[in-house]
């Protein structure tokens, strides 16, 4: 029971101490035991083309010295001159370049390093020399296998130090290619499942590379010949002599068996950490396809994968858990096979607790502990400085318990190097762990005044690494020492590192640790900063793009200010290619002319000094799909076929629908013509087919983009002729002259005709009297002639395709006419109705159907004015004017003359016409228009103007349109707000042109409106605008008038103009053109001058003024002279105000000749005739200067008397408001007439009225055409009579 108490004791104490006491980094200007560092793998394999290093590195304070041993003796490196130990080191280095050979160093080293504190001891470090063999010389017979049998060859490479690697490649250092069917083995063998006559080939050649030495050795080239039974029957005695033959019957199908691996369930055993691989290989025809499952469990899906086409498992660090029954089966159509892996799981040692170095103070107590694992159990060995520890000086502070040993009140000089060795038959762990006796006051190791970075919201861990014997005690405080932290949000840990959590901005500071034992204190500043998280706060997003584009991934970021931030972009979780195409900005990335392969996952990543924040998206490349490929014909049939292809690259973006196209070698070589269409889904067409064509199918794919290439074409495929399935379309019946039948169609197209030789039978006959067709086969046209037919009579007609194999179907009768003949009598007029000043209804007899003499269209009305019923228009005189037609469609008796001129005589006649033309013309008759409203009158002025009183004058309409009967004048007065006055109203007599206004306010403007009428009403107004003058004789003008400007007009006795705008206007002529300058009053701010060759009938050419009042014309010609006058333009662009016009003429400038000539007798003559010139110049200015006349002299001689000689219309401007030029009405003003001639309404249908001639209809079915009254201006202009130059301008010109 004692025992049992002690040894829980014993328990409790080793794991207390254990979890309390920790390995400390002891530093090195304090007294400690070696510690191995650095050594060499326990397995070295070194390469005899190198020196020999074996390494052995250990620290200690004092430094250690270094021995070795050799398979268990002392190795004295002295004595050989090849090995060199380094300086202040254990390593060795073993020169073999002198020609030893390194096999001769071969063996089992072990390094030991020690000082007056202990001894430490390297692993049994095993050096063994790499070896590459070479291959065996071997003569290989060539293999001679029947199709369909499995084959095995044989690579068995020379065994070499590594293993080498094996891959099978062909003469031109190829890589053979592997499948299902055939693969290498685990063994380096290249296996069958099953030959192929495409598996015949000379150069089967096994390599195996030794990865020590780097070399390559190369087995003899392999010949295999696969043949089939006849090739076999063949070459069979060729071969008896000289190889070996496999197989004497035709390979058949079979079931599955395995070539590896062989015989009954077999067993693996594996190393716990090491790679299992377990291979099944299997023959059978066809191909048999392999699965692996364990019996009695799951495979680790984390750790497991299949590879070499499935028939090799491979599970990476096995565990003990990977210990079983492993199944794998292989399986065709003709059945299965199985076969059971046992796997069982053994273990070289491995540590659970490796024991740690020890620093305990005089009086304390410790643990070493040295705890592994292994299959089998290891046993664990304890060393003291590389000696047994059975065999080591006794100590009374140390006892040994199986994987144990506690130190409890240890002395100073009891310092040591332990060593734990845990080994099986699988292999061994050595570990060295230091006990050092020390009495040391603390130190903080961790550097002063460290500074701690770390991010919001993650956690702080501020280091307080310390020594001391005894371990010191840690405490931490902020900013001053006036509390302890403790609690949240701190944590301690047992090596002294504070933590926070969840760091945030307030835990930025100053921070102290301080470590105190029992022989002192030390302390240590560090300081925290937290820091703002790197956020990305837009992430690049998923990109479709078409290849050839550009696209952009944009990745904008926020991050804290005191961090220097690095963006980096991966493409695959790789860099990005090093490409000029791709372009990365501080917050992008730009790929210019995406490519295919540039599709792939991008991401952004922004680094700093603490964190990084990263952000991925994809970019899919699309384009038009590739063409499709391998079209295959099958199934042929009379008719149809089937084709079927293979989709090309869709380049990510789903192909649609497929696009099938045919070319006619036969009859269309070179076209091709859409055929029909199939879904994106479907790979395959049945495709229907017309008799007699040489066919050639492609197929183009269609996807997001657009359409693929077309793909290769198709073999040709030729389908059979056969008799036409369709008869031509479009056939018509229809003559072309009197006596004839021209029977037209629509040929059939070469894919239509279904055979050789197409021909087409017309046939023909006359309705309702001949009973049997006529008929007539033709090739190669469209269209036949029958003769001698009656004119315009109906013929059935049909029209059948045939060719060398038949007719076609039965054809279609339709119904054609014989050609007509120009009709041969002409209507009677009955009578012709007359219902207004502007309509007239004619009616006539209709001709005889037979007198027709085709198919009926219609009848044409021609009619005409003859004259004008008005008395002075007389005389015998005839004024006739444009014929005018109206077409009536159809048989029709009567028809409806719109657009008639009033109080006129007119002529009409009728023809009918058919297809073929109009026949003659019946008998003209006349008829006469009544009255009608009359025009509007040619003018309304103004020839006098006083205070309160105003003279006007008019002139009788043009279009009188029967007898005036008078006039009509309304006036009403007008203020400056544009508001009207009272309306009065005058009725004159026809007879007279003038009127005198009395009893009118002065200064004021009134607007008139005058019209005149006939018995049948009152025509359209004229409307103009006229003020009286205001006292004083002054005109109302808001600006005077200048005497410059009164004085250009010549004196006369009549009404001076209100309100001018334009005064003062003239012009002179220099070297840099002609200057016109004029004074300006009105408020319009578009001013132009205005200019056209007199006489010319030109449009008038302007040139804006910019805000001045003169400008030189400089487009004027020389020897021409102009009219010239100063306009103002309203909003609408159209004129406002105008200046009167000026004559100006350009004179020509004559050019002046030099004479080069040198003779004396020239140059004499010519001053001979100068001299004569200048005298006549001179006689002719004295002549004009006593009165001479002169054009423009005798010009005012001739109008010197304004009352005898009136002035131009234009001129009277004085008084007059015109709104001729569509001014926008005064406020509370009517509208004038319209200045159209109102018609008279009717109720008749517009089926009356003609179909088109010379005349237009409205809506309502009144004319528009012929009778349109002239507008007012056109009035105006054909009465005004021409200007008389005044003597200012006949001095312009002049000049």
């Amino acid at each position: 029971m004692m025992d049992r108490l002690r040894d829980c004791w014993r328990l409790l104490l080793v794991l207390f101490l254990g979890n309390v006491v920790t390995a400390l980094e002891v530093p090195l200007d304090l007294p400690q035991p070696p510690t191995i560092t650095h050594q060499s793998p326990k397995d070295y394999i070194v390469d005899p083309r190198e020196n020999i290093v074996i390494h052995c590195e250990a620290k200690g304070k004092p430094h250690p010295s270094f021995s070795w041993t050799r398979n268990g003796i002392h190795f004295d490196t002295d004595k050989d001159s090849r090995v060199n130990m380094k300086p202040h080191s254990g390593t060795l280095v073993i020169d073999i370049s002198g020609g030893e050979r390194a096999e001769a160093y071969e063996g089992v080293y072990q390094c030991t390093a020690r000082n007056e504190h202990g001894t430490a001891v390297s692993n049994n470090i095993v050096i063994r020399q790499s070896r590459s063999p070479l291959w065996s010389k071997e003569r290989i017979k060539p293999i001679v296998i029947q199709e369909g049998v499995s084959l095995v060859l044989q690579c068995r490479p020379p065994a070499g130090l590594p293993p080498p690697i094996i891959f099978w490649m062909d003469n031109n250092f190829q890589r053979l290619p592997q499948s299902r069917r055939v693969s290498q083995g685990l063994n380096g063998d290249l296996y069958f499942s099953n030959v192929v006559t495409e598996d015949s080939r000379s150069d089967y050649i096994c390599y195996a590379r030794f990865p020590h030495t780097q070399t390559i050795q190369q087995k003899q080239p392999i010949t295999v010949r696969v043949l089939n039974m006849d090739a076999i029957n063949e070459t069979m005695a060729a071969y008896l002599n000289e190889t070996e033959f496999f197989g004497d019957a035709p390979a058949e199908e079979r079931r599955p068996s395995f070539l590896v691996p062989a015989g009954s369930p077999s067993l693996k055993m594996v190393l716990r950490g090491q790679v299992l691989e377990l291979e099944c290989i299997a023959d059978g025809l066809p191909t048999p396809e392999v699965t692996w499952n364990k019996v009695s469990g799951e495979l680790p899906t984390n750790r497991a994968s299949f590879q070499n086409f499935q028939k090799t498992l491979r599970i990476v660090d096995v565990s003990e858990a990977d210990a079983g029954d492993y199944r794998c089966t292989a399986k065709n159509r003709l059945g299965s096979v199985h076969h059971t892996i046992r796997v069982t799981v053994k273990a070289a040692p491995y540590w659970i607790t490796a024991p740690k170095n020890l620093v305990l103070a005089p009086q304390e107590t410790g643990v070493l502990t040295c705890r592994a694992r292994g299959n089998p159990k290891p046993t664990i060995s304890w060393f003291m400085n590389g000696v047994p520890i059975e065999n080591a000086p006794s100590d009374p502070s140390r006892k040994v318990e199986d994987d144990t040993i506690v130190f409890t009140q240890v002395q100073t000089g009891s310092s040591a190097v332990y060593q734990c060795n845990a080994s099986n038959e699988y292999g061994y762990l050595l570990s060295n762990a230091f006990v050092n006796v020390l009495a040391e006051p603390p130190r903080v190791l961790t550097p002063l005044n460290k500074v701690y970075q770390v991010i919001m919201n993650k956690p702080a861990l501020l280091d307080c690494a310390s020594f001391g014997s005894p371990l010191p005690g840690i405490t931490w405080f902020k900013e001053s020492r006036s509390s302890i932290l403790v609690g949240d949000p701190y944590l301690f840990h047992e090596n002294g590192t504070l933590e926070i959590p969840v760091a945030q901005a307030l835990n930025s500071g100053k921070y102290t640790c301080v470590a105190t034992n029992i022989f002192g204190i030390s302390e240590n500043h560090v300081y925290l900063e937290v820091k703002e998280p790197t956020r990305i706060l837009k992430q690049p997003e998923y990109k479709v793009v078409q290849r050839n584009r550009d696209v952009v991934f944009e990745c904008k970021v926020k991050h804290d200010p005191s961090l220097i931030p690095t963006m980096t972009w991966l493409k695959d979780n790789g860099e990005l290619p090093d490409d000029e195409r791709f372009i990365v900005d501080s917050d992008s990335l730009t790929i210019i002319e995406v490519r295919e392969n540039d599709k792939g996952t991008y991401t952004c990543i922004m680094n700093t000094t603490l964190d990084q924040d990263s952000a991925s998206a994809d970019l899919t490349v699309v384009e038009q799909p590739d063409a499709p490929r391998d079209l295959e014909l099958t199934d042929p049939g009379a008719r149809s076929i089937q084709l079927t292809w293979i989709p090309g690259d869709e380049h990510n973006s789903p192909i649609k629908k497929f696009l099938i196209q045919y070319e006619d070698a036969l009859h269309d070589r070179g076209t091709w013509h859409n055929l029909t269409e199939v879904p994106g889904s479907k790979t395959t067409a049945h495709l229907k087919l017309s008799p007699y064509v040489h066919y050639s199918f492609r197929v183009l794919a269609l996807n997001e983009i657009g359409y693929s290439l077309p793909s290769q074409p198709s073999r040709q495929y030729k389908t059979n002729s056969a008799a036409p399935d369709e008869n031509p379309s479009e056939v018509k019946g229809m003559g072309t002259e009197h006596n004839n039948l021209v029977i037209s169609w629509k040929p059939l197209t070469g894919l239509q005709s279904n055979g050789p030789d197409l021909q087409y039978k017309v046939m023909w006959r006359q309705m309702d009297i001949d009973d049997e067709w006529n008929s007539a086969t033709v090739a190669n046209v469209s269209k036949f002639v029958v003769a001698g037919t009656p004119t315009f009579v109906p013929y059935e007609v049909k029209v059948q395709a045939l060719n060398h194999y038949g007719h076609g179907p039965k054809p279609a009768v339709i119904i054609g006419y014989s050609g007509e003949d120009l009709p041969g009598a002409a209507p009677e007029i009955v009578r012709v109705l007359v219902h207004n000043s502007t309509l007239a209804e004619v009616y006539w007899e209709p001709i005889a159907p037979k007198s027709v003499r085709g198919k009926l269209q219609g009848y044409r009305v021609f009619y005409w004015k003859e004259r004008s019923l008005h008395k002075h228009n007389g005389h015998g005189h005839s004024h006739h004017m444009e014929q005018q037609t109206l077409t009536f469609s159809g048989n029709r008796s009567h028809g409806k003359l719109p657009g008639l001129h009033p109080f006129s005589l007119y002529m009409v006649n009728i023809r009918v016409f058919n297809g073929r033309g109009e026949g003659p013309t019946s008998t003209s008759q006349q008829f006469e228009t009544p009255e009608g409203v009359p025009g509007r009158p040619t003018y309304l002025r103004v020839t006098d103007s006083n205070l309160d009183s105003l003279t006007l004058e008019w002139g009788p309409p043009h279009e009188k349109n029967g007898h005036l009967t008078g006039y009509t004048l309304k006036y009403q007065s007008v203020n400056n707000t544009n508001e009207l006055g009272h309306l009065e109203e005058l009725t004159l007599p026809a007879n007279e042109t003038s009127i005198t206004l009395h009893n009118l306010k002065y200064s004021t403007r009134y607007k008139f409106y005058f019209s005149a009428k006939t018995l049948m009403g009152t025509g359209p107004s004229i409307t103009e605008e006229f003020a009286t003058i205001m006292d004083g004789g002054i005109p109302a003008s808001p600006h005077p008038l200048s005497p410059t400007s009164q004085s250009l007009r010549p004196p006369h006795h009549k009404a001076k103009p209100v309100s001018p705008v334009f005064g003062n206007v003239s012009s002179s002529v220099g070297e840099d053109g002609t200057l016109i300058t004029w004074e300006y009053w009105g408020p319009e701010k578009h001013i132009y001058v205005e200019y056209i060759v007199d006489n010319s009938g030109e449009d008038w050419q302007k040139e804006m003024v910019n805000g001045s009042q003169s400008h030189v014309l400089k487009g004027l010609k020389e020897g021409l002279a102009y009219k010239v006058r100063v306009v103002a333009k309203g909003h609408a662009d159209h004129t406002v105000h105008h200046s009167e016009e000026l004559l100006v003429t350009v004179p020509a400038m004559a050019s002046r000749q030099v004479d080069i000539a040198t003779q004396g007798w020239f140059i004499g003559l010519m001053c001979a005739i100068a001299l004569l010139i200048l005298i006549l110049l001179i006689v002719c200015f004295i002549k004009r200067n006593k009165g001479g006349k002169y054009p423009v002299k005798e010009k005012e001689d001739a109008h010197a008397d304004p009352e005898i000689q009136p002035m131009k219309d234009d001129d009277i401007t004085f008084g007059e408001y015109s709104d001729n030029e569509d001014h926008k009405p005064l406020k509370g003003s009517r509208t004038p007439s319209s200045g159209t001639v109102k018609r008279d309404e009717s109720d008749d249908s517009l089926v009356d009225y003609g179909e088109g001639g010379d005349g237009q209809f409205n809506e309502d079915g009144s004319f528009i055409g012929q009778y349109s009254g002239k507008t007012e201006r056109d009035t105006v202009q054909g009465h005004e009579s021409s200007e008389a130059p005044s003597p200012v301008n006949a001095m312009n010109s002049f000049v």
